[in-house]
């Protein structure tokens, strides 16, 4: 007779198989910077065989590659005889230095080969789909990195640059690289942080610390005027980066702008997790963040509901949240603002490429063997993203041109990142990001199943037209997942970041808005924006309205935070912007 193998035995042998699969993963992450390779070889492979199938697409390329070479050619002679800067101007080269022999070889060289590029890229693949979406951005990255504007010999302007400076711009520029090597070996942060110092120059709105858990900071802040509207507004920010985007500088800072207008602001700052916080979960982001923090605005400010405000991530949380307390009973929420926000994650725009179970599992292993993800690798992949914007045009003005750029109260706030914890982040993208569980309806918290149509509450939802983060379409899907009686959806200008800190005051801003007073009403996205009128202008002072119009009409009398009788746990425990954002 067989024995059977003992059962705590057998676990015991999964567990170690499951624990050597994450560390070659982790190790394979440090050699492809954490990206799935058999991602990219099968978005390759799809390609190929895709290309194989249509012989006269073959031939067109080819075609289309003589063509170009060709072109190359004529352009080459034409430039080594025309006089200097006789030769038209190639797309992307537009400064006169490019004009001239043989830098405008280069140029057109090089545009001749990324629209061939473009071209077979497009031969091969079938549609949008997420390989062929791997294989865009594959080939872009290859495309980026090999135009002759990176270069010191190949790109004229910065050539120009020394000899009038007698290379003293090289001179900088490895003065700046050794400074950002250093700060890479020591981790210290960019040099941006420094010009603008937490509670000094950004996060300087006066309040006081009132709460404090394992995983958040409740900051009440100081009313500025004589009388205050009596709903008060709960900020519930996005854990990914520091709270205070929607706190900067005085003139971009969301949160004055809201005190100012006579509003008694509440926010949660995030406690920047370390390897002791790796097993915080979802259901502790809602308990602990979202929840505890409603708690204590209910308690410092009884007996009137709230309004809410969640940012990207941190509205997907009180989206969770709202959601919750609608399947409860529970009205307690006067309004939920989404700024940015996804809760529907079928259409992720392009981090899709991110999106995928091996990419997923890649990163699962590195977090689980750190505890938790940093910033850094995070910040890596959204520059990837913008390749050519974000890691190559600084890199050749840092350390070419020997210029850094000057650091503003955003670039600040985006140098100074946090960490995630290896348990919610992994079930954070597992669940919804690849399930799209909460769209789906098959979200559970704390075995309590999210129903989004549980929402009643008037919503407001914000997208920004040039998110990559949150595309708009996306975050418009949410009209159809609730069930909301007064619903406002705004469109504004601007990305994920630069679009929601608009400031009150921004000529260069524009918004469109469209509110529905009924719970089924809705438009496609397209029809959306071809129908709503264009305003000029921030989109701040809408949104104010919006909330007054949804507040008690009758104010009431503005206190100091210092004068508060906290009742329960509550307590002033410091000044504003607290422990947590400092870390």
């Amino acid at each position: 007779m067989v024995a059977k193998p003992d059962t705590n035995e057998a676990q015991d042998q999964a567990e170690l198989k499951k624990n050597l699969e994450r560390q070659l993963r982790a190790q394979l992450a440090a050699v492809t910077g954490g990206l799935a390779p058999e991602d990219y070889s099968q978005a390759w492979w799809d390609w190929y065989l895709n290309l194989a199938q249509e012989p006269s697409k073959q031939l067109n390329l080819l075609q289309s590659a003589f063509e170009k070479a060709l072109d190359t050619w004529n352009f080459a002679a034409r430039a080594a005889s025309a006089p200097a800067g006789a030769t038209e101007p190639v797309p992307g080269f537009t400064d006169p230095a490019w004009n001239i022999w043989p830098f405008n070889l280069y140029a057109k060289s090089y545009s001749n080969w990324a629209s061939w590029m473009q071209e077979a890229l497009a031969a091969g693949s079938p549609g949008p789909d997420a390989s062929a979406n791997r294989l865009k951005f594959a080939t872009q990255q290859v495309v980026d990195a090999a135009s002759p504007a990176n270069f010191l010999h190949t790109n004229p302007e910065v050539l120009q640059k020394t000899v009038a400076e007698s290379g003293q711009n090289l001179v900088r520029g490895l003065q700046n690289w050794l400074e950002d090597a250093q700060g890479i070996l020591t981790g210290r942060r960019a040099g941006s942080r420094t010009e603008f110092k937490v509670g000094t120059d950004v996060a300087v709105t006066p309040g006081k610390v009132i709460f404090r858990n394992r995983l958040i900071e409740v900051l009440q802040y100081t009313p500025q005027t004589d009388t205050v509207y009596a709903e008060p507004v709960l900020i519930t920010p996005a854990w990914i980066m520091k709270y205070y985007i929607l706190d900067l500088s005085p003139r971009n800072s969301l949160v004055r702008f809201l005190v100012e207008k006579g509003h008694t602001v509440f926010a949660v700052s995030w406690k920047n997790p370390t390897i002791a916080e790796r097993e915080l979960g979802m259901d502790d982001y809602v308990q602990l963040g979202f929840k505890d923090a409603l708690e204590v605005v209910n308690q410092a400010v009884p007996n009137q509901k709230v309004h809410a405000v969640g940012y990207c991530i941190g509205g997907t949380l009180l989206s969770i949240g709202a959601a919750l307390l609608g399947r409860q009973g529970d009205d307690r929420l006067a309004s939920v603002t989404l700024l940015a926000a996804l809760t529907d994650f079928s259409e992720p725009g392009e981090l899709s490429v991110f999106i995928s179970p091996s990419q997923l599992s890649m990163l699962e292993a590195v977090m689980h063997q750190k505890g938790v993800l940093e910033s850094e690798r995070m910040g890596a992949a959204f520059m990837l993203l913008r390749s050519k914007d974000l890691l190559w045009t600084p890199a050749v003005n840092t350390y070419l041109r020997g210029e850094r750029t000057k650091p503003n109260d955003l670039m600040a706030w985006n140098a100074d990142g946090t960490r995630m914890p290896w348990r919610m982040h992994s079930e954070y993208l597992d669940r919804l990001y690849l399930k799209n569980e909460l769209a789906q309806g098959q979200f559970d918290v704390a075995g309590q199943r999210v129903d989004l149509k549980a929402i009643r509450a008037p919503m407001f939802v914000v997208g920004t037209e040039t998110d990559h983060v949150a595309p708009w379409q996306a975050v418009y899907k949410i009209r159809g997942l609730t069930r909301s009686s007064d619903y406002t959806f705004l469109l504004t200008s601007g990305g994920h970041n630069a679009g929601i800190v608009s400031g009150p005051v921004h000529p260069k801003r524009r918004f469109r808005a469209r509110t529905w007073s009924n719970d089924t009403q809705t438009l496609p996205p397209g029809d959306w924006l071809e129908t709503t009128p264009v305003q000029s202008g921030s989109w701040w002072p809408e949104w104010q309205r919006w909330l007054v119009a949804r507040s008690h009409p009758d104010r009431v009398p503005g206190r100091p935070v210092e004068a508060h009788s906290y009742p329960g746990s509550l307590k002033i425990l410091e000044d504003a912007p607290g422990q947590y954002v400092r870390e």
